[in-house]
Parts: C-alpha cells; sequence; structure tokens
C-alpha cells in the first residue's frame, strides 16, 4: 500500500477510505475513465480534460502511475513521445467507473423530485 495511506490516514478496516484516496478528486476518475478506450498521449488527455491544468494533469498521471492504475511509456525520441494506459490494476477499476458514470447519469446530471 502506498505510505500515504498507512496509518493514521486510514485505519484498518477502512478499505473505502483507501480506495477513494487512490481515485478520489476531481481528475483521477475522469482520467481513468478517458484511458479505459485506450493508449493516450498526454496532449490527447489534455484535449479531452480541457479544464484540467498541464500541472495538475502532470500531477495527477503521477500519483495514477505511482499507485500502479496506469503505465507510462516514454519513447526515446525527439521530441519524445508519451503514452498513458491502464495498468492491470487499473483496469480492474472499469466496472467502478463505468458504475459512476452510470450513477451520475442517472442522479447528478439532473434535478429529480425529492421523495415527501
Amino acid at each position: 500500500m502506498p505510505p500515504r495511506f498507512q496509518e493514521p490516514y486510514c485505519a484498518e478496516g477502512c478499505p473505502v477510505e483507501a480506495a477513494l484516496g487512490l481515485i478520489g478528486g476531481k481528475w483521477k476518475g475522469i482520467l481513468l475513465y478517458h484511458l479505459m478506450s485506450g493508449t493516450l498521449r498526454f496532449n490527447e488527455i489534455r484535449k479531452r480534460v480541457p479544464g484540467v491544468t498541464q500541472r495538475m494533469l502532470t500531477t495527477q498521471l503521477r500519483e495514477l502511475e505511482a499507485d500502479g492504475l496506469i503505465l507510462r511509456v516514454v519513447y526515446p525520441q525527439v521530441p519524445p513521445r508519451v503514452e498513458y494506459s491502464l495498468s492491470t490494476k487499473g483496469r480492474t477499476l472499469e466496472p467502478v467507473i463505468v458504475a459512476l458514470k452510470d450513477w451520475g447519469e442517472r442522479h447528478a446530471t439532473r434535478q429529480e423530485p425529492q421523495a415527501a
């Protein structure tokens, strides 16, 4: 487990906190969602997620890589080509990301009548 999820941040028996720590935040889920479609280069990701700054995108991709959820491949050419894809561990999140997407479409993107 990555150091930032060891005690005291995530007590034993708190897997939800650990999972949300890995994929939580404004951009990580979105990045994982876009990488589900296949390998993408940095600028392709930027085009798909226009609201993220270059610095924040770099930070989030580095964290996802450090946590073993994505793979980063650098090709030694000029200019350097860097590609990102989901790792085997990251692929296990696909049903979770799809479930979040489906839930968001049903509950978060439109106003529903409040139950009495």
